[in-house]
């Protein structure tokens, strides 16, 4: 099976392993979680049964094979999802109609560059044409990193992270730098998430980070990269995937060594040197 297609069955799998669970969230293996402090807004998904990051008029409009990115999404557990599974499965490579399905996603898919019937085209080719059959249950959210491009994200970590600093560091902040045990984190996430939202003294941009501010991103996606084994986008040095990886993945664990004292001793050190008490006063 091609790799991107085994999320489906394992998805799947999952869904109906545990009934008891009411959302099943995918993550594919080159993402990075890069905010510990944020929790999916789920109520804000009430009435969807599926949330991917995407495009309205780039799926709906002009049925871009790029229009979503299908490496990290938010699926509820019900009859909806297990049918959308099926129908999303029955253009993947265990069909006997793989061959056809991959000359129709690249006759009705805008840019598709091959006739190969990938997973993400094969999502954009079900919303795109009925999208009253899925697209009405679905989400495509741009309103925050649900997962976020990890090119235009990388290199402004380290402004992410000193304006982080900037407010524990001001006078109101004094409290979010006491150190803690894990089980007080959600606690001190949502003191700290408080404190970056307000105005004037605190970090622009959305909760889970965005284009815009400097709000830290929920997830860090590596797409292009292909870490795990594929073949790298020419268009990314191998050096710029690796380093890429190494800093969001620092970035991430610094926000939990913090809590006990530590942080790495550089974005790109793998050593990690212990923090005075009251860091960053």
């Amino acid at each position: 099976m091609v790799a991107y297609w085994a999320k489906i069955p394992a998805v799947r799998a999952a869904m109906l392993a545990h009934p008891e669970s009411e959302w099943v969230w995918w993550v594919d293996a080159d993402a990075v979680l890069t905010d510990m402090d944020f929790s999916l807004p789920l109520e804000r998904y009430s009435e969807h049964n599926l949330v991917v990051y995407g495009w309205e008029k780039e799926v709906y409009e002009e049925r871009s094979w790029v229009g979503l990115n299908a490496g990290v999404f938010l699926i509820r557990n019900c009859q909806w999802s297990l049918d959308l599974m099926d129908a999303w499965a029955a253009m993947g490579p265990a069909s006997p109609e793989y061959d056809k399905w991959g000359r129709t996603v690249q006759a009705e898919l805008s840019g598709k560059p091959n006739a190969e019937s990938d997973d993400q085209s094969a999502l954009v080719y079900l919303l795109a044409t009925r999208p009253e059959r899925w697209g009405n249950a679905t989400l495509l959210e741009t309103g925050y990193y649900f997962q976020g491009y990890w090119a235009e994200i990388v290199g402004r970590l380290d402004g992410v992270a000193k304006r982080y600093d900037a407010v524990e560091r001001a006078r109101e902040g004094r409290h979010l730098r006491r150190r803690h045990a894990e089980r007080e984190h959600l606690a001190y996430a949502a003191m700290r998430n408080e404190a970056v939202r307000k105005k004037g003294g605190g970090v622009v941009g959305p909760d889970g980070g965005g284009q815009e501010g400097w709000r830290r991103p929920f997830v860090t996606h590596f797409t292009g990269c292909n870490p795990c084994g594929g073949e790298r986008n020419p268009a990314y040095s191998a050096k710029s995937c690796r380093d890429g990886v190494r800093r969001a993945l620092a970035f991430a664990d610094d926000q939990v060594l913090r809590a006990y004292g530590f942080r790495h001793a550089a974005p790109l050190s793998d050593s990690v040197v212990p923090l005075p008490f009251g860091y960053p006063s």
